[in-house]
């Protein structure tokens, strides 16, 4: 590999190209061997080697097994998420007829309330109606009691006022006056 040697002085610039076998100053020799970074074919024969075995283990022993249990997990999960949608429409099947049930025993609650609320009512109306003809009856007593209290108290007065008119008469006049006379004025007075 030929190399050159470039200088500059000012403006100008100097090439040189030195000749084989003659370094130049400053420069190294050049070694046969092979550099750092290069591999021997031995180290490369081992590389190529073992990725192919790896290679081989990878695709034939560990992916199948690695493939199957991501396999198995994705339908554990699959059939989870499954039975779950499964069971959340079991619950939600299960609280429509929850919901539906309670309705029908409010419905029925409702209803035997009703009842009972006719039934009260009637035996209220029932006992308000015995009430009624009860008080109706002890009314009716009560005022046939006063009509024959009145009546007998008219005949009383009736007779005391005959008496006191038939007196006073007596007294006015000097003389009685007779019974039918008084008896007929005092009606007369008191049924005005």
């Amino acid at each position: 590999m030929q190399s050159a040697v470039v200088h500059l002085q000012g403006s100008s610039v100097h090439v040189t190209i030195p000749t084989r076998g003659v370094q130049a100053a400053g420069e190294e020799a050049v070694s046969k061997d092979p550099g750092p970074i290069v591999p021997e074919v031995k180290e490369l024969a081992w590389g190529a080697g073992s990725f192919i075995v790896f290679a081989l283990l990878m695709r034939f022993v560990l992916f199948p097994k690695v493939k199957t249990g991501m396999d198995a997990r994705y339908h554990g999960i699959r059939s989870s998420h499954e039975s779950a949608d499964a069971e959340r429409a079991s619950a939600r099947a299960e609280v429509a007829d929850y919901e539906s049930q309670l309705a029908a025993i409010k419905a029925e609650a409702a209803r035997v309330v009703d009842a009972a609320r006719a039934t009260l009512e009637g035996e209220r109306q029932a006992e308000l109606a015995r009430v009624n003809a009860r008080i109706a009856e002890q009314r009716a007593v009560a005022d046939a009691e006063a009509q024959a209290a009145r009546v007998a108290a008219r005949d009383q007065v009736h007779a005391a006022v005959a008496d006191v008119a038939g007196r006073a008469g007596e007294l006015a006049t000097g003389r009685r006056p007779g019974a039918d006379v008084v008896t007929r004025v005092v009606s007369e007075v008191m049924a005005r």
